[in-house]
């Protein structure tokens, strides 16, 4: 920490033991310790935190103090009568997303004392106005299009025999209209997006924020916390969803207060080892999986409660978010549980949440998760279309473990599991990280931390042990601990040689892929302090010191200062700091990532639109570095050479989806109403709104003289492409036979070919059409023998026609290349689906001379392998698939410029980057 500049501080009042960080572009500083400060000690400690920010203005720069504008989100108190204050930033009475400002004070003997703050307050906001213009309606609808359009970006696939496609599954939910503290401030409408995905099955819950004047998607991320990778066992990280509407059951109601409230109960654990159940016997005379142990013996009626139900074979989707209808707690004839209730998983997850409680309340005096000693409720057994999830994950209200099976046990399993999920039930009603980008890393780093902390001290482990740092190593049936385990917090991440950039629409910007930096550095504190005070100080951090919004350098921030006010000595905080140290988490960080790419624009700072190049041209969407800037087109060389030119104009609409051919440029303009399209010569001249539409648009491609774009429609999720003449404004549909799909275009020669799905009789087909917009004939592209199970992005050159085509490969998450001539004969596959050479592929985009796949692996683990990958490969296949390039993290968005070049946006830095390679690297 540094000292500030003077015109931050209150050299008046402020002391000389004290330390002042100032916060990133706001006048608020982010932390501020060692103050010895009076406050108003008559009043409310929301009151005095209000009180003592105002008097302190010159210090804070905070210039509206009322409970209107800085409204009490909770009061903790501690020993010592330490009080945290938090509170809630508003612009105009509108919430600021992750605008927190914490006043730490003690209250002894009469008088109140300020000893710190910390947090985010926002000082450059300022919009015109916070009502939005775009409708409730209009945001909904578009929010469920943008994350219809993220499901479904890979390959289109047929629905299940008996199932219609799309179906009405998402649904949007309208919350309350937020403020992105970016730049000088976004107006958003937030939107909870629910339902189960048509990739998958799986439950989604996204939270998305929309623009309120032009209705853009700004961002997205997933708004529950899971433990394991996408691929472990089930297929995707997991989501919400609303699923079977109805509240938690009431235990009270349930349990019969005139039987007995705690019996002594025992149950074989998942080791082997016998366990004390506590057990509730009911009027029934069955024996239920209720915990009242931790009630006060003067108030057995009152207080908190640990309740295990009984989820086995109900779908993920139906206990995210919502109850499934008709489950119970479990229950025994006798209070001795047999094998069926170790099998099941429900013996560790009661026995766990008993730890979980008793380690946050005897040594910090926290009261369950949320600090009022709430119910703690866990869900065991759910499945993913009727097969085995192995996956847990807290939805922000309770517990559920999926189903074991095969190689996994239930997720309840091993402790530190539910010691995670349980944590992050902690950080919801603490700092409530937000689950994205690094806070969210952050927030699954102390998950980790403190999941693994009860597991060890539950079982009586030592950190001397070689697996001691291991989590869910307990989980596999067959395999050891080492390899079993999801994640290691001895692995010594670092950010040099580790961290990953990544999109949100990748682990929700790499959550878990980066969580092993930060815990691992308060792994290596906890090692060397011992776990009484490291503990101590990771809590007072989290609860104390942290804000929504902190990262990794904001983290090390509150882990040193938390020491240094429970007492540390200098070697103890300098062993703090050199933890820290050891991983990287240094401030300016991040500069240090390297790349192997020519970068073309750096920061763009969007969110949902691409980069399109050809001709030797680029164009991509833009904001200005600090993301609050609506949206705008620029236009460059792919050569990277002079400077990228402003073509769409900056004028507060969101101008996305940017495609050029090297003649014209074409996007989209979002505005309240309806979505623009643009064309503009790239050598300058007039733009022209070509057409538009009021629907969703997720993607657009140019070509000669047609655009064409994807729609996605609001009620049933289907997709359909939709052509304007640029010349003549003529318009066009390629529709599908029945209750189909068209989507995916590519257009080359006054022809568009596109994937699509139709109805034939009873089942759907799947396939690719080219459609000569010149005579309105459309021909089919050769199917293969077995037919296809998945088609993806299709790319049309003077080579033919290209695609992505999912058969019946041993693998079934790799599909292959594919090409044919435009008249549909001489079908050739260009990268196998199987077997040397074959890839995840999941993206496409040609020029005649390559073809650039995006290869997106299943995710078994968190990794930089699991992150989508470019390849290049020959039109005919010869001398097989290249890597691109060997940057770290996501490559997205590949779009083919002329000879070998690629042009597109990588997260490698942290940052969204354009950047080419005029070759490829080969292999990494």
């Amino acid at each position: 920490m540094t000292a500030t500049p003077a015109a931050h501080a209150d050299t008046a009042t402020t002391s000389a033991a004290s330390e002042v960080t100032p916060g990133a572009e706001t006048g608020t500083p982010s932390l501020v310790t060692g103050l010895n400060e009076e406050a108003d000690a008559t009043g409310t400690a929301a009151d005095a935190a209000r009180g003592h920010l105002k008097a302190k203005k010159s210090r804070y720069r905070i210039a509206h103090t009322s409970a209107k504008d800085l409204a009490s989100a909770g009061t903790t108190t501690g020993k010592g009568g330490k009080e945290t204050v938090r509170l809630q930033q508003k612009y105009r009475g509108v919430t600021v997303l992750g605008g927190q400002y914490l006043v730490r004070m003690t209250k002894k003997d009469g008088k109140r004392t300020v000893t710190g703050t910390s947090g985010s307050y926002f000082t450059e906001l300022k919009l015109d106005t916070v009502t939005p213009e775009v409708s409730e309606k209009t945001a909904i609808e578009r929010a469920v299009g943008a994350v219809s359009s993220q499901l479904g970006g890979g390959l289109l696939r047929a629905p299940a025999k008996g199932e219609k496609p799309g179906g009405g599954r998402l649904s949007g939910t309208a919350g309350d209209v937020t403020v992105l503290p970016q730049g000088s401030g976004v107006l958003t409408r937030h939107i909870t997006v629910t339902g189960v995905s048509p990739a998958d099955g799986m439950p989604v819950k996204q939270e998305v924020y929309i623009d309120a004047h032009s209705g853009f998607p700004v961002m997205q991320y997933s708004g529950i916390k899971s433990f394991g990778a996408p691929g472990s066992g089930a297929g995707t990280s997991v989501a919400g969803t609303s699923g079977t509407t109805g509240d938690a059951p009431t235990a009270d109601a349930t349990a019969d207060a005139t039987q007995q409230l705690v019996v002594k109960g025992s149950g074989t654990r998942y080791n082997g080892e016998k366990a004390e159940i506590n057990l509730y016997q009911g009027a029934d005379g069955a024996y239920q999986m209720y915990d009242y142990s931790k009630r006060s013996a003067d108030s057995p009626y009152d207080g908190p409660l640990l309740s295990t139900w009984d989820a086995r074979g109900r779908e993920a989707a139906t206990a995210s978010g919502a109850w499934p209808s008709g489950i119970r707690t479990f229950r025994s004839d006798t209070p001795d549980l047999g094998k069926e209730f170790t099998d099941s998983g429900a013996v560790d997850a009661h026995w766990a949440a008993g730890k979980v409680y008793d380690y946050y309340k005897n040594h910090f005096g926290r009261k369950s998760l949320d600090g009022k000693d709430g119910f703690m409720y866990s869900l065991v057994g759910v499945v993913n279309g009727g097969k085995p999830f192995t996956n847990a994950f807290w939805d922000g209200t309770k517990m559920v473990y999926g189903q074991g099976g095969g190689d996994y046990r239930t997720f309840s399993a091993d402790t530190d599991v539910v010691g995670h999920e349980m944590t992050h039930g902690v950080i919801q009603h603490t700092a409530n990280l937000v689950y994205a980008g690094q806070s969210g890393a952050v927030n699954e780093a102390i998950a980790d931390y403190f999941g693994n902390a009860i597991d060890l001290e539950a079982d009586g482990r030592s950190m001397d042990d070689p697996d001691a740092g291991l989590l869910g190593e307990d989980l596999c049936t067959t395999l050891g601990p080492r390899e079993c385990a999801l994640r290691d917090l001895n692995d010594g991440a670092t950010t040099s040689k580790d961290f990953i950039g990544v999109s949100h629409n990748g682990d929700n910007g790499g959550v878990h892929l980066n969580s092993t930096i930060f815990s691992g550095a308060l792994w290596d504190m906890r090692e060397d302090l011992g776990a009484k005070l490291a503990d101590q100080i990771v809590y007072r951090a989290l609860s104390a010191y942290m804000t929504p919004l902190d990262g990794f350098t904001e983290g090390r921030a509150a882990v040193i200062a938390a020491a240094q006010e429970l007492g540390a000595t200098k070697a103890q905080t300098k062993i703090v700091k050199r933890s820290f140290d050891a991983h990287g988490i240094v401030p300016g960080w991040e500069k240090a990532l390297g790349v192997d790419t020519d970068t073309l624009v750096s920061k763009v700072n969007v969110a949902g639109t691409g980069v399109g190049a050809g001709g030797g041209k680029y164009a991509v969407s833009r904001s200005d570095e600090e993301g609050g800037e609506p949206y705008s087109v620029w236009l460059g060389n792919t050569d990277g050479k002079g400077k990228p030119q402003l073509v769409s104009g900056n004028n507060g609409n969101y101008n996305v989806y940017a495609t050029t051919d090297g003649r014209h440029v074409a996007w989209a303009e979002f505005s309240p109403g309806s979505v623009l399209f643009h064309v503009r010569p790239v050598g300058g001249g007039v733009d022209r709104v070509v057409g538009g539409v009021g629907a969703n648009v997720s993607q657009l491609v140019l070509g000669g003289d047609l655009l064409a774009y994807t729609v996605t429609n609001p009620q049933t999720g289907l997709q359909q492409i939709n052509y304007i003449d640029i010349k003549t404004r003529e318009t066009g549909v390629i529709l599908a036979k029945g209750f189909g799909v068209t989507a995916m275009p590519s257009i080359h020669d006054g022809k568009i070919a596109y994937a699509t799905m139709w109805a034939d009789g009873g089942d759907y087909q799947l396939g690719v059409g080219v459609l000569d917009t010149t005579t309105g004939a459309t021909r089919m592209m050769p199917a293969g023998a077995e037919g296809a199970q998945g088609i993806g992005q299709t790319a049309f050159t003077d080579d033919g026609v290209f695609w992505i085509e999912d058969g019946a490969g041993t693998d079934p998450f790799k599909a292959a290349v594919v090409r044919a001539d435009a008249d549909g004969t001489n079908r050739t596959t260009v990268v196998p689906e199987s077997g040397e050479g074959s890839l995840y592929a999941y993206q496409l985009t040609a020029s005649d001379d390559a073809v650039n796949v995006t290869s997106l692996p299943p995710a078994t683990s968190w990794a930089n392998e699991t992150l989508p990958k470019l390849f290049q490969v020959a039109p005919d296949g010869k001398g097989g698939a290249q890597r691109v390039s060997c940057n770290r993290g996501d490559q997205v968005y590949a779009s083919a410029d002329e000879g070998r070049r690629v042009v597109w946006l990588d997260g490698t830095t942290g940052y969204t980057n354009v950047v080419k390679r005029d070759r490829p690297a080969g292999a990494c």
